[in-house]
């Protein structure tokens, strides 16, 4: 796939999500892009891949703008020419639904004055155009591949494990900007953090405590071609340094874990990880307090009357 030889002056993102995940889709978009908003479209200046998020639909890198479709058009004018490129219209959720026949006029419209060849049936360059409601632009089109749908269909799993939606977001969470970071999930269960946390390129290490799951965790991994480090053993075991964690505490429904013990678990995190996001069913503000932890974020995640929440700590 080619890309256009012009930085681009900024990136807009479209957002989807269902009603019960919208917390955590709004806490996922405070961790990449720092901007608590729960508008469909985003603007910024980060670049970020559209499918390392579960919520992210598609990603604009803006070439060229306009007031309106005519001022558009002439700043397309002005771009260089390249052969082999596509353009698709971009439904702006806020606005009123454009028609097919308008949207496919549109896309004409602005093709007839791109310099170079379109290519409609196996295009090397997508663009897209947008209506953002203030202004029209036009872009380097990336969509969302959702690969974490296909980590469902994962060998092992257990009916408490976490959606593979949620683990992403979670992942994204702990670890916006992963480059240089090393994350553990010292809790691992069947590893479903794991393979979307590796899927992403991320450097993270899992364990756990409970030696008959280990190898459906390793079948997992390796299921989608990923490699990732699993070991036996006890989150009070961990040694090292770490600059996220990521802990789903063990509830009652499938575990008796006193508070006692949910805080000698928080307590070993605050020993070797900088920056922790838990996952727990369970009222724990006070655990993690004692542990030596500040909230410093959070949300709610729904699955009908089963509620789990999302807490970032430092």
């Amino acid at each position: 796939m080619k890309t256009i030889a012009i930085e681009p002056s900024s990136y807009l993102y479209t957002f989807t999500w269902e009603p019960n995940e919208e917390g955590l889709c709004a806490l996922e978009r405070r961790a990449l892009f720092g901007v608590d908003s729960q508008s469909d479209i985003l603007e910024s200046s980060s670049e970020i891949d559209p499918s390392r998020s579960p919520f992210i639909k598609e990603r604009l890198g803006v070439v060229c703008e306009g007031a309106s479709l005519e001022e558009l058009i002439e700043e397309v004018k002005k771009l260089e020419s390249f052969d082999g490129f596509k353009i698709v219209f971009i439904q702006n959720p806020d606005l009123e639904k454009v028609g097919f026949k308008k949207l496919r006029s549109i896309e004409k419209e602005v093709g007839l004055h791109m310099k170079g060849e379109a290519e409609l049936v196996d295009p090397s360059i997508w663009l897209g155009i947008l209506n953002t409601g203030e202004k029209w632009v036009l872009g380097e089109y990336s969509k969302n591949e959702a690969i974490w749908l296909k980590h469902q269909w994962k060998p092992n799993s257990y009916s408490t494990a976490l959606g593979t939606r949620v683990a992403r977001a979670v992942v994204n969470i702990a670890a916006p900007n992963p480059e240089g970071l090393k994350l553990i999930d010292p809790c691992c269960g069947i590893g479903t953090v794991l393979v979307e946390a590796l899927s992403m390129g991320i450097d993270i290490v899992g364990s756990d405590r409970n030696p008959l799951i280990l190898s459906g965790v390793r079948e997992n991994i390796a299921h989608f071609g990923l490699e990732g480090e699993v070991t036996l053993r006890d989150i009070r075991e961990v040694t090292g340094h770490y600059d996220a964690a990521i802990i789903d505490l063990p509830y009652n429904l499938c575990s008796v874990i006193t508070v006692e013990e949910q805080l000698e678990m928080l307590q070993s995190a605050r020993g070797f990880a900088s920056r922790v996001v838990i996952v727990t069913v369970e009222d724990v503000d006070t655990v993690i307090n004692e542990a030596g932890f500040t909230i410093t974020d959070r949300c709610e995640v729904t699955k009908g009357r089963f509620v789990r929440q999302v807490i970032v700590c430092e």
